[in-house]
């Protein structure tokens, strides 16, 4: 590891130009997509191929509570070797030295792949792909809200202070006067992502008060959920350094729109690099539609991972900006797939129904998986839906509960995710969803307590 500074992207190269590198970050993202592993010395890292942290931290819940997912063996918290993958090293700019975060791959004893770590579930979907000689390519749209710091739970999320000295004001899609009143918190977004080497197609306005969009460039799955998963983190520090926080909750805001990470896909063939979407002349092939047929299939099982949380579900709303079925359509935005305007070339399709609340690498993991399926079944979609499909009926659960059923089912989907990765989720998220269930609302002790 010696020689590691000159393996790294020129981006870490370039920020680090006649510094002095002081700490690396060695990370791995767990189930719920956030950070997990180790700072240490720049000198240390450069001695070290690997270092070890427990398989515990993928038995946990989002409130750090745990799942019986341990297997045979019981809760042994058994090591496992974490090696770098450094071509994802850049730079915590936000940090008050000169530091690296570099992440890493889980493997066993054995050298193999841990099956239900998130970045080999979607390395796992992926070969998939190449062993038939394909080549997914995705791009991501994240959505999130900037809001009023908020330090009692009790209290609701109220929207940030703009500039103007305002609350940011909700209905306000597109618009370039409530983009400039988030400006400071957008310019260290945008130092912060040249820093780490990160192209943003764009920043919009979305509908909700204090709801912005980052589009990122189509590209690599695993590379894309990479800069999502960084992107989360860089885009907390630039708020916080504004007396505000970034939350990627699917619905933090009562009556606002959720927050969707829209998944875009092509799949291109390995050897020509043409888009399996698109035949000779331009036109939509048997691909295009049973790609789209194995999201209508398959999505609703799905659904557990793309959408992980209680609170996922209430971003499924009529005529809130989300998806309340599994209609496909042409440019036509209330449908849960929608085909967006592009030339053959770039014919693609767009999952709708993923939350920016899912950890990245499995949102995008499962509606490559979706996607599959259907390729390899040759599956058909449903007639195009022209019209409003909000006045449609829902075609996915409404509920966390309901939809860890549909996916414990889902024994198809289980084998291209991997069958050991869909064991342990399944039993966290369980234990997650009943932890919750013992949760008394302000709705029940306003309404139930004296009334019923």
């Amino acid at each position: 590891m010696t020689d590691f500074m000159q393996q790294i992207p020129e981006a870490a190269q370039a920020y680090l130009s006649q510094r002095r590198l002081d700490e690396v970050e060695c990370i791995i993202p767990d189930l719920p997509g956030i950070a997990r592993g180790k700072a240490v010395p720049a000198s240390k890292f450069a001695k070290q191929s690997y270092f070890h942290l427990p398989d515990s931290i993928f038995y946990q819940t989002i409130t750090g509570e745990w799942g019986e997912a341990a297997g045979e063996d019981g809760f042994i918290e058994r090591d496992m070797i974490l090696k770098p993958d450094l071509s994802t090293a850049t730079a915590a700019p936000w940090t008050g030295d000169w530091t690296l975060q570099v992440i890493h791959d889980a493997y066993d004893r054995h050298g193999e792949p841990i099956p239900y770590s998130p970045r080999n579930v979607l390395r796992r979907v992926v070969q998939l792909y190449r062993d038939r000689g394909w080549q997914p390519v995705v791009a991501p749209e994240m959505e999130f809200f900037l809001v009023g710091r908020n330090t009692d739970p009790a209290q609701d999320i109220k929207p940030m202070m703009g500039r103007s000295g305002r609350p940011a004001a909700a209905r306000q899609a597109y618009s370039m006067t409530a983009v400039d009143e988030f400006g400071p918190v957008i310019d260290d977004i945008y130092d912060f992502a040249e820093a780490q080497g990160f192209e943003i197609d764009g920043i919009t306005q979305e509908g909700g008060a204090g709801q912005l969009e980052i589009n990122l460039r189509h590209g690599s799955p695993v590379r894309l959920a990479d800069e999502v998963f960084y992107f989360k983190r860089l885009i907390r520090e630039a708020a916080l350094r504004h007396d505000c926080f970034a939350t990627f909750m699917a619905k933090p805001i009562a009556d606002e729109p959720g927050s969707a990470m829209h998944i875009h896909h092509s799949v291109l063939d390995a050897k020509t690099g043409k888009n399996l979407f698109s035949g000779p002349d331009g036109e939509e092939t048997p691909a295009f539609r049973h790609f789209i047929g194995g999201l209508q299939r398959h999505m609703p099982a799905a659904i557990a991972v793309m959408a992980p949380y209680v609170n996922s579900y209430r971003r499924y709303v009529k005529d809130h900006a989300a998806p309340i079925n599994l209609e496909w359509g042409r440019d036509n935005r209330t449908t849960g797939i929608r085909v967006p305007l592009a030339s053959s070339e770039s014919r693609r399709i767009e999952n709708r129904v993923a939350g920016m609340d899912c950890n990245p690498y499995l949102g995008i993991a499962a509606s490559l998986a979706c996607g599959y399926l259907g390729l390899v079944a040759g599956l058909e979609p449903s007639e195009e839906f022209k019209g409003d499909a909000y006045e449609g009926d829902g075609d996915f659960p409404q509920v966390l509960g309901s939809a860890l059923d549909l996916f414990e089912e889902a024994h198809e989907l289980h084998q291209v995710l991997g069958e050991d990765f869909c064991r342990v989720y399944k039993i966290v998220k369980r234990a997650e969803y009943e932890e919750f269930l013992q949760v008394i609302s302000p709705w029940e002790r306003e309404h139930l307590l004296l009334n019923v």
